[in-house]
């Protein structure tokens, strides 16, 4: 097979930041993807319907002319967030999920829950209401091991919480382990998974074996193999619980390079070449367009998309750019270490 055509793909997990750095990278996703589920984790933080409201019109304006590409809207939990704000967002169309951040589990994740007792209110009002939870699924104990974060966190935070709360709808974001689709496969369907592009490649060996590789650093980090073949396996299973969320992550390069490097993988580039790869390395290829365009749309309760994307297999290896400048600095593109054959036409 030299061509697939599949319904034009959604990601549902982006990072476009703000002011330059938006401007700088959105073209990227609205080049690849018509709609994507962005991330609220800016300085301050989305946390309210009017945060959403002001954050989807700078995206729409830094949109390149003549794109066509839809923001769906998040709001950051907290502690203090309003179950009726919440509501009306959701009701108007405006938000499609809450964020849940660990307090310090990731980059702007300082304003996240500690006290999860405090959050059950507004989770009973989205369980009422049908509107998911997309959750960062690491604990952030200091006497946790960063490998064990996330098989902790579901024992210890996301299971007692569904029972606490029953018809909670939830998506463990980036899920890395093996612990992590063996409980979403586990459970029913209000529980599903997004799975980045860089955990289908990298295992830790990448980050660490051989030198210190800043640019394969990311929150939940790498996990081993046995964890990178389990999400390979659900990726590629075309499971309607599992589906595409980039987690793709933009920062200046020298930021990432940096004695305290920041965490994240910028895929938004590259990410549709290197999933058809994968898919095809795995004997796949007819099911990424489950992935990729049909398991996401399910999952929120959204028309798949109409138009199409065609990926051509070339003969000698596509290239795409190392990196790329914005006004907030260089931004350094995930390299899969590997040759890449297919494209986006």
């Amino acid at each position: 097979m030299n061509t697939l055509t599949i319904p034009t793909p959604d990601d549902w997990h982006l990072h476009l930041r703000d002011g330059e750095m938006l401007k700088g990278v959105i073209g990227h996703s609205a080049a690849h993807f018509a709609r994507a589920i962005i991330m609220p984790n800016l300085v301050p933080p989305v946390v309210t319907g009017a945060d959403a409201a002001a954050y989807r019109d700078r995206i729409r304006v830094a949109l390149p002319q003549g794109a066509s590409f839809e923001p769906l809207m998040t709001l950051y939990l907290t502690e203090t967030t309003d179950p009726d704000d919440v509501e009306a967002a959701a009701n108007s169309g405006l938000i499609k999920a809450l964020k849940l951040y660990p307090a310090g589990a990731t980059t702007n994740s300082d304003s996240g829950v500690r006290d999860f007792d405090k959050v059950v209110p507004v989770l009973e009002r989205m369980a009422q209401i049908g509107l998911p939870l997309c959750v960062h699924g690491e604990v952030t104990n200091s006497d946790i091991d960063i490998f064990d974060r996330e098989a902790v966190f579901i024992e210890t935070v996301l299971d007692p919480l569904r029972r606490r709360v029953p018809g909670l709808r939830a998506v463990m974001e980036h899920v890395t382990t093996a612990d992590g689709v063996e409980y979403v496969k586990a459970n029913d369907t209000d529980l599903a998974a997004t799975i980045t592009t860089h955990h289908l490649i990298i295992n830790r060996n990448h980050i660490l074996a051989g030198g210190i590789r800043p640019h394969y650093y990311c929150l939940p980090v790498a996990k081993r193999e046995t964890h990178r073949l389990a999400l390979r396996a659900a990726a590629t299973s075309g499971d309607a619980r599992f589906f595409l969320g980039t987690d793709s992550a933009p920062h200046p390069t020298d930021l990432k390079e940096n004695a305290c490097g920041c965490a994240g993988c910028y895929t938004s580039v590259n990410t549709m070449s290197l999933l058809a790869h994968v898919f095809e390395e795995d004997g796949a290829l007819d099911r990424l367009k489950n992935f990729a365009s049909l398991n996401g749309p399910k999952f929120y309760g959204l028309p798949v998309n109409q138009s199409q994307m065609t990926l051509v297999k070339s003969d000698q290896p596509i290239s795409f750019p190392t990196g790329f400048e914005t006004g907030a600095g260089h931004v350094t593109v995930f390299d899969p270490g590997f040759d890449v054959f297919w494209h986006p036409q």
